[in-house]
């Protein structure tokens, strides 16, 4: 096969730059195909709903039902055609029907019957949306389960806590890890509400009134359109049920706030996979050394400098938490659509919902791996911890001194033995032992035991213990 004959070949966008999600199964759950089956799925659940109310017959229900697989159809034809009408449904419609009308030409009349394009492109991209977030929380659950492991095993691992990028006092890296799989619970709980209840199916018709819905079942006798159990909100649940989706209170073809809400809730979770991989990155450093990314001989390769070997599940983690939340607002600005429906608000939606998803759910696959396979390297937390001669623990001694001293002098005592320390090369430990103002005050045996970070955690263990086990 020639080059030129591979590129033809290639899908239009493989993921080339985006590896973050390439091969990955969210990719496949959310790309075109996945979405042309959705909104085939919404037709046929939709022609179903129907039969199941009396407004259709059972036949065509079938019949619809068996024409709608994707495989069936040109994508790309219908991607083409989309450009005429601003969107892919219309000519899904008409390839439908021709479709169903091959198989059984009774049952033709019955596609789309009362429906408009957005009751099915919108239905499509929850069924898509719910599709993909059972594949992300999936990734989520090994993330926690992988972290939950780390922070009890490193419950007591001391390692220096980090403020404004400096060392500050001791912490562990267990309560770090706890401290990871806490935010990520945080994030997965708001997905699990989602597929509970908060991905709605698309039922309007044409503005809102599901007035085409109403007339057909007018014309068949079926059911009176007002009071609780009119024909709108039975065949609103009869939809629900057969998509696996939720029941709309209203309408929403103009009210956006479910895929806002949606993509807000991506951005959390890609978020919270991002802090990780900022702490892992930084870890990481050359100089700094705690933690290791896992992965296979070449993975992390340097195209010009062989001794390197690049975090790269956490580069590609941070670079999907750095787009999201921007694809999310742009969601979050859909919410002001004009009118009954939107003239290109809605359209904006489709690529940024897409992205979203499976850019979130790259981030998940690759920090499955990492937490699963991170090598913690407690020497390296304790090295780095001598780094600053006891200094870390500066705030235990001033808090031992200051009933002794006074506040006043004791935090003078403890600025002038790290000055001396810093100026000297000495550690912090010599420095307050040569301090005439502590003779009598403090011994350099208590000086010692004050001055070792391991001992100087505070309630690190038990918070671990706490959000690991409760």
């Amino acid at each position: 096969m020639s080059a030129t004959t591979r590129w033809e070949a290639a899908p239009a966008d493989a993921g080339l730059l985006s590896p973050v999600r390439a091969g990955t199964e969210v990719e496949e759950a959310v790309g075109d195909r996945a979405w042309l089956q959705a909104m085939l799925d919404a037709e046929a659940a939709l022609a179903r709903a129907q039969a199941t109310l009396g407004t259709l017959p059972a036949d065509a229900a079938r019949a619809i039902t068996t024409a709608a697989r994707a495989d069936r159809f040109d994508l790309r034809a219908l991607a083409l055609a989309a450009r005429e009408t601003a969107n892919p449904v219309v000519g899904l419609v008409a390839a439908l029907t021709e479709q169903v009308d091959a198989d059984s030409p009774q049952a033709a009349q019955y596609v789309h019957r009362g429906s408009t394009s957005q009751d099915i492109l919108d239905t499509g991209a929850m069924l898509v949306a719910s599709r993909a977030l059972r594949v992300i929380r999936a990734d989520l659950a090994k993330v926690t389960q992988a972290l939950g492991s780390l922070a009890l095993e490193h419950r007591d691992t001391p390692m220096a806590g980090r403020t404004l990028a400096l060392q500050a006092v001791p912490t562990t890296f267990g309560l770090k890890a706890a401290g990871w799989r806490r935010q990520i619970l945080l994030a997965d709980e708001h997905l699990a509400r989602l597929l509970a209840g908060g991905l709605p199916v698309s039922l309007g018709g044409a503005a809102g009134t599901l007035a085409g819905y109403l007339e057909y079942a007018r014309l068949e006798g079926v059911g009176a359109p007002d009071g609780p159990d009119g024909y709108p909100q039975r065949l609103a649940a009869a939809f629900a049920k057969e998509t696996g989706l939720a029941r709309p209170v209203l309408p929403w073809h103009s009210l956006r706030a479910p895929v806002a809400e949606l993509g807000a809730a991506l951005a959390l979770t890609t978020g919270a996979l991002g802090k990780v991989a900022v702490d892992v990155l930084s870890m990481a450093r050359t100089e700094v050394g705690e933690v290791a990314e896992p992965g296979p001989p070449g993975r992390g390769a340097s195209s010009a400098m062989p001794h390197k070997r690049n975090p790269v599940l956490s580069t590609l983690i941070r670079s999907a938490a750095l787009q999201v939340p921007l694809l999310a607002a742009g969601l979050a600005q859909c919410l002001m659509s004009e009118d009954e429906r939107s003239a290109g608000a809605w359209h904006a939606e489709w690529s940024m919902l897409r992205e979203c998803l499976r850019l979130t759910g790259g981030a998940a696959r690759c920090a499955a791996e990492l937490a699963e396979g991170l090598r913690v390297r407690p020497e390296r937390m304790r090295a780095n911890l001598a780094l600053t001669g006891s200094q870390v623990v500066s705030e235990r001694i001033s808090a031992v001194l200051t009933p002794r001293l006074g506040k006043a002098e004791a935090r003078a005592v403890l600025a002038d033995a790290a000055e001396t320390s810093r100026r000297e090369g000495g550690t912090l430990t010599r420095a307050l032992e040569a301090d005439p103002r502590l003779s009598g005050v403090m011994s350099p045996q208590e000086i010692a035991r004050l001055a070792d970070p391991a001992e100087y955690t505070g309630a690190a263990a038990a918070l671990v213990d706490q959000a690991v086990t409760s």
